[in-house]
C-alpha cells in the first residue's frame, strides 16, 4: 500500500474519442493511419478477450501495446512516474496511474505499486513490455497469485531462461548448440581473471540476469577482466537488482542472429524467421534487419527448430526470442533467450504479417495459436533503425537530454512505420533510456527496404536534442553494409577513428555549398525587397533579378584551412524556387522551395532528387543537414571576407588537465581526493547515464587540484568533475 496519495493517482480517460473510434474498426490502428504493417491473421471480434489490461511500462513500447489493444477493443491502463504524467502513453490510455517518482527504482520497478494499480483499476492482465519488470519472475508469480494474468511466459519459464547460467544447462539438455564457457557464478575479480585465462581471451563478462547490452563487457586481458567485472556488476545491480556474473568465450567476428518464437498454452510452438542484429555498440543494437542475408533456408530451419525445441523444453507460452552467435562458417551457438517482447519485433511483423502483441494477448487469455509453422510467410525485407537522443560523434553515441522543440516523423514515405512514445514538446530525461523512435521500413527486397530507410532518415526532423540519425544514415548507404558483409565488430572496423560524419565527394560538396548559398541569396533578396519597399514605397523591386556573390566554405579537417569557393546565385526569371548557381565556375541548377522556415527541403539538383534540412542559421553561417550529417557552411558576401584577416583565433583549452562530464548523468563513484597523485589512464570517476555505467580516466599524470562532485551528484554535459594541477 502507498503512504502518500500524491504518489498514486488514478486518471480516468474512458471518454477518449480516439480510443472509442479505434474500437469500431476491424483494421489495426496503424493501417488506418495509412501505413500497412500487418496482418495475415485478422482480429476475431467474437473471440473472448480481456476487457482491460494494464501496461507496466512507458514510452514507445507502452504506446505500441495500446495500439493493438485498441484495435482488439480492449481498454488500457497506463502507469507513469511523476515526470511522465504528460507523456504520450499516458494520454493514449483509457486510464492512468502515477506509481512514484522519476527514478525507476521508485516507480516503474516498484512491483508493489504496479500490483496495487492492477487491483485499483480492475485490470485483468498486465503487459510488461520490455525492460523493467518484463523478466521478473517474482512479479509474474505475484500477478498470478493476485488473480491477474501476466501477458508473457509463465513465471517458471522466466526463471529458467532469465538466469543465463541455468538457461545454458537447459539448452545443453535440449541439444541446442552451445558456446564454450564456465557454467557457474563468478564470485569476485580474482575468480573472473582465473576463469578468463582458463577459457582463453577474449572473453565476454556479463550479468546472469542481464539484457539490452547492460552489464556486459568484453575483456582481452587481465586488467580489462577486472575492470569489466567490477563495472558490469555495478551496472547489473543498478539495472536488474541482480549482480551475479558469468564468463564465456567471446567469438571473434561473429554475427548476432536471433529467432522469434511464439508458443501457446496448448503445446504449440512456431518460429517466425530470424532477425540479424549485428550492428551494435556497447553490446546494444543499432540497426536490425529481417531476414538475415547470411542465413540460407536450410540454416533458418535448423535455427528455428532448435529455438522451438528450447522453448518447449521449458514449457514456454508466449512470444520470446532465442539469440544466437554465428561464426563465418555459419555455425551457430546459443547465446540467451529473452523471455519477453523484443525491441525489434516490428520487423518480424512486417515480413510475416503477424501482430506479435495481438498473439501475446490471445495466448495469455488461453487461446491457441491461429497458424501452423507451414503457414508462416516470409514476405520481403524489413529494417529497424533505433533513433536515439545521443551524440554519435562521441563513442558512437553518448546520451543527450533536452526538450524536442521540433519533431516530425517521416510517415509520408512509402513502407515506413514509426514506433515512438514521444511528440513535439516531449522531454528526454536522464532517468530513462534515450530511445526516441524505432524507425522501420519494409520493401519487396533488401535494396528497396534500405532505400526507403535512407529516404525516411533524410525526412526525419528532430530539434532540441542531439540524435544519432547522422550515423544511421551513413550506415545504410555504406558499401559494406549494403553488401551484407557485417559482424558485431562492424562499427569499430568501418569507423576505426569513431564516427566523423558523412564523407562527401567533390560534387556533393558543391551541392551543399550551392544550396546554402541559394538559401542565403533568397534571404538577402527578401531583406532587400523589404528595404526597397520602405524606401521607395513601391512593390516593384528587382531584388530577385540581381546576381548575388559569395565566398563559401565547408569545415576543414583539424589543422587544415577551409577551401574558399567563389559562388554566384541568380534566380531564374525572378523565381525564388529556381536558381542557377555557379561554384568556382561550375554551373548547378537548383529547383525547389529554398525556404529557411521549412523543416525539410525537397529539391532537384541538376535533375536529381535531394533532401536537405536547415538545422541552424546565424550571420554568415548556415548548418545544412545533408545525407544525415550536419555541415556548417560559411556563406559570406565577398566584401565581408576581407575583414576576416583581422579576427583573432579563439584560444584552445588544455583538456588534459580536466575531467569533463561527457553527458548528463549521476555520479556513482569518486575514486580520488584533492592532493592525490594520479597517472595517465587512471579511473577517477564513474558516472551513470540512462542506466549505463561510464568510467572516466585521467588524461595525463598529475596532482588532483579540485574535485567538484560527490557520489549522488547529478551533472550536466561539459561540467568539470575533476581538475589536475
Amino acid at each position: 500500500m502507498l503512504r502518500a496519495a500524491s504518489s498514486f493517482r488514478l486518471i480516468s480517460r474512458k471518454g477518449v474519442a480516439s480510443a472509442a473510434s479505434a474500437r469500431t474498426s476491424g483494421v489495426p490502428v496503424d493501417q488506418r493511419e495509412g501505413k500497412e504493417i500487418y496482418t495475415t491473421v485478422g482480429i476475431d471480434y467474437n473471440e473472448p478477450k480481456f476487457d482491460k489490461i494494464l501496461i507496466a511500462n512507458r514510452g514507445e513500447i507502452a504506446c505500441r501495446v495500446i495500439k493493438t489493444a485498441r484495435a482488439m477493443g480492449i481498454k488500457t491502463v497506463a502507469v507513469h512516474s511523476d515526470v511522465d504524467s504528460n507523456s504520450l502513453h499516458v494520454r493514449l490510455a483509457d486510464e492512468a496511474v502515477c506509481v512514484g517518482e522519476a527514478p525507476t527504482a521508485k516507480s516503474y520497478l516498484r512491483a508493489d505499486r504496479i500490483l496495487e494499480a492492477v487491483k485499483q483499476t480492475g485490470a485483468q492482465a498486465v503487459h510488461p513490455g520490455y525492460g523493467f519488470l518484463s523478466e521478473n519472475t517474482h512479479f509474474a508469480a505475484q500477478l498470478e497469485q493476485a488473480g491477474a494474468k501476466f501477458i508473457g511466459p509463465n513465471s517458471k519459464a522466466i526463471l529458467d531462461m532469465g538466469d543465463k547460467i541455468h538457461s545454458k544447462k537447459i539448452a545443453t539438455a535440449a541439444k541446442v548448440n552451445m558456446i564454450p564457457g564456465f557454467d557457474g557464478e563468478i564470485a569476485d575479480e580474482d575468480m573472473c581473471v582465473k576463469i578468463s585465462n582458463e577459457i582463453g581471451y577474449p572473453v565476454m563478462i556479463k550479468a546472469s540476469a542481464g539484457g539490452g547490452g547492460k552489464g556486459m563487457r568484453t575483456a582481452w586481458n587481465d586488467k580489462q577482466a577486472r575492470e569489466g567485472y567490477r563495472l558490469s556488476k555495478q551496472e547489473a545491480a543498478s539495472s536488474f537488482g541482480d549482480d551475479r556474473m558469468l564468463v564465456e568465450k567471446f567469438i571473434d567476428n561473429p554475427r548476432h542472429i536471433e529467432m522469434q518464437v511464439l508458443c501457446d498454452k496448448h503445446g504449440n510452438g512456431i518460429w517466425l524467421n530470424e532477425r540479424e542484429c549485428s550492428i551494435q555498440r556497447r553490446n546494444q543494437k543499432v540497426i536490425e534487419e529481417a531476414p538475415s542475408s547470411f542465413v540460407p533456408p536450410e540454416m533458418r530451419k535448423r535455427m528455428g527448430d532448435q529455438a522451438v525445441q528450447l522453448a518447449k523444453a521449458v514449457g514456454y507460452d508466449s512470444a520470446g526470442t532465442v539469440e544466437f552467435l554465428v561464426d563465418s562458417k555459419r555455425n551457430f551457438y546459443f547465446l540467451e533467450m529473452n523471455t519477453r517482447l523484443q525491441v525489434e519485433h516490428p520487423i518480424t511483423e512486417c515480413i510475416t504479417g503477424i501482430d506479435i502483441v495481438q498473439q501475446m494477448l490471445r495466448v495469455s487469455y488461453g487461446h491457441k495459436l491461429p497458424i501452423t509453422q507451414e503457414q508462416v510467410p516470409l514476405n520481403g525485407w524489413a529494417f529497424e533503425s533505433r533513433v536515439y537522443a545521443e551524440d554519435p560523434y562521441k563513442g558512437f553515441g553518448l546520451p543527450s537530454v533536452g526538450r524536442l522543440s521540433r519533431y516530425v516523423e517521416p510517415r509520408h514515405v512509402d513502407g515506413v512505420r514509426c514506433d515512438s512514445g514521444i511528440r513535439e514538446g516531449s522531454e528526454i530525461s536522464i532517468y530513462y533510456d534515450p530511445l526516441i523512435c524505432k524507425l522501420v521500413t519494409h520493401g519487396d527486397n533488401r535494396e528497396q527496404a534500405l532505400n526507403r530507410m535512407s529516404e525516411a532518415l533524410d525526412n526525419y526532423v528532430i530539434r532540441g536534442v542531439t540524435h544519432n540519425i547522422p550515423l544511421l544514415r551513413d550506415i545504410v548507404q555504406e558499401e559494406r553494409f549494403r553488401s551484407g558483409n557485417i559482424t558485431t565488430k562492424y562499427l569499430q572496423e568501418v569507423y576505426p577513428e569513431g564516427f566523423q560524419g558523412a564523407t562527401l565527394t567533390s560534387s556533393e560538396q558543391d551541392t551543399v555549398i550551392a544550396f546554402a548559398s541559394a538559401l542565403n541569396a533568397r534571404k538577402l533578396a527578401r531583406a532587400n525587397q523589404f528595404l526597397n519597399q520602405q524606401k521607395h514605397k513601391s512593390t516593384h523591386v528587382d531584388s530577385l533579378h540581381k546576381t548575388y556573390k559569395f565566398v563559401s566554405s565547408l569545415p576543414a579537417k583539424e589543422g587544415a584551412k577551409p577551401v574558399e569557393n567563389t559562388v554566384e546565385v541568380t534566380f531564374v526569371n525572378g523565381n525564388p524556387n529556381e536558381a542557377n548557381v555557379t561554384v568556382n565556375g561550375k554551373a548547378i541548377s537548383i529547383k525547389g522551395n529554398t525556404n529557411l522556415a521549412l523543416p525539410t527541403n525537397n529539391l532537384e539538383v541538376d535533375g536529381e532528387h535531394v533532401v536537405t534540412q536547415i538545422v541552424a542559421k546565424r550571420a554568415g553561417e548556415i548548418t545544412v543537414l545533408y545525407k544525415g550529417t550536419p555541415f556548417k557552411v560559411s556563406v559570406l558576401p565577398e566584401q565581408a571576407v576581407e575583414y576576416l584577416q583581422y579576427m583573432k583565433e579563439k584560444a584552445k583549452v588544455d583538456l588534459s588537465t580536466v575531467i569533463l562530464s561527457p553527458m548528463p548523468g549521476a555520479i556513482k563513484n569518486v575514486n580520488v581526493k584533492v592532493g592525490d597523485m594520479v597517472s595517465e589512464g587512471q579511473e577517477l570517476v564513474v558516472m551513470e547515464a540512462m542506466k549505463m555505467q561510464n568510467s572516466l580516466h585521467a588524461g595525463k599524470t598529475g596532482k588532483v587540484k579540485t574535485v567538484n562532485v560527490k557520489v549522488g551528484s547529478t551533472v550536466d554535459e561539459g561540467e568539470v568533475l575533476v581538475e589536475l594541477e
